[in-house]
C-alpha cells in the first residue's frame, strides 16, 4: 500500500518527463546491484548458516560469524560504492545509452546516481541484518523496513523536493536517506539480541556464566 502511495505521489508531483526518467535509471542501477550482492544466493546461504551456528555453536562463535560477515560486506561494498560514484557517467552510458543524446538528462542522471549509489551499501547491510533477525524468529522488523523506505520517499517527493532548485537531486538524496534509515532501524534490535558488537560481549558473558552454572 505504501509503495502504491509512493508511486501516486511521484505521478502527482512530477508526472512523466526528464526528471522521472533520470530518477528511475539512477535508482535502477543500485537496485540491480543489490540483487547481486544482498539477495539471492547470499540470503539463501547466510540464514541457514546463522541458524546452524545458533544451535550447534556458542554465542561468541555466532557473534564472530555475524561480525565477520558484516565487516567483510561493509568493506567490499564501500569499495564498490566509491568506484560506482566515480564511474557514474560510464554506468549511465551502460544502462541508458540513449541518454547521451540529451546532455541535460545525462548530466542530471549522473548527479542523481552519485547520491543513489550508496543505497547499495546501506540496503545490503540491512539485508544482512534482516537475515540475522529472521534466524532469531524476528520477522516483523525486517518486514517493516521496506515500508520505511516508501514513507521516506513520500516525504521527500511531497514536501522536500518541491522546495529544491533541482527536485530530482532531492529525490536521489531521499534514496540515500531511505537506505540509511532501513539499516539504522534494524541495528537496535540486533544489539538487543546480543548477536553483534556492542551488547554482544555482555550477552556472551552471561551465556557462559549460565553454562558454567
Amino acid at each position: 500500500m505504501t509503495g502504491l502511495l509512493r508511486d501516486m505521489v511521484y505521478s502527482r508531483m512530477f508526472g512523466a518527463g526528464v526528471l522521472m526518467d533520470a530518477f528511475l535509471v539512477a535508482f535502477k542501477i543500485p537496485n540491480f546491484m543489490r540483487r547481486l550482492f544482498a539477495e539471492g544466493a547470499f540470503s539463501q546461504a547466510f540464514v541457514p548458516v546463522v541458524s546452524e551456528y545458533k544451535v550447534q555453536r556458542s554465542h561468541d562463535e555466532v557473534r564472530e560469524l555475524i561480525d565477520g560477515a558484516a565487516g567483510t560486506m561493509a568493506w567490499f561494498l564501500s569499495v564498490v560504492t566509491i568506484i560506482g560514484v566515480v564511474a557514474a557517467p560510464l554506468l549511465v552510458l551502460l544502462f541508458a545509452p540513449g541518454f547521451r543524446e540529451d546532455a541535460g538528462k545525462f548530466d542530471l542522471t549522473v548527479e542523481m546516481l552519485r547520491w543513489t549509489f550508496p543505497y547499495l551499501l546501506f540496503i545490503s547491510l540491512a539485508a544482512l541484518a534482516a537475515g540475522v533477525l529472521n534466524s532469531y524468529q524476528r520477522f516483523a522488523v525486517p518486514a517493516t523496513t521496506s515500508t520505511l523506505m516508501n514513507l521516506v520517499m513520500i516525504v521527500f517527493a511531497a514536501w522536500i523536493a518541491p522546495r529544491y532548485a533541482q527536485p530530482g537531486v532531492a529525490l536521489a538524496i531521499g534514496v540515500f536517506v531511505a537506505g540509511l534509515v532501513q539499516l539504522a532501524f534494524q541495528i537496535p534490535f540486533m544489539l538487543k539480541l546480543g548477536c553483534c558488537a556492542g551488547r554482544a560481549g555482555a550477552g556472551g558473558t552471561k551465556a557462559s556464566r549460565r553454562s558454567a552454572g
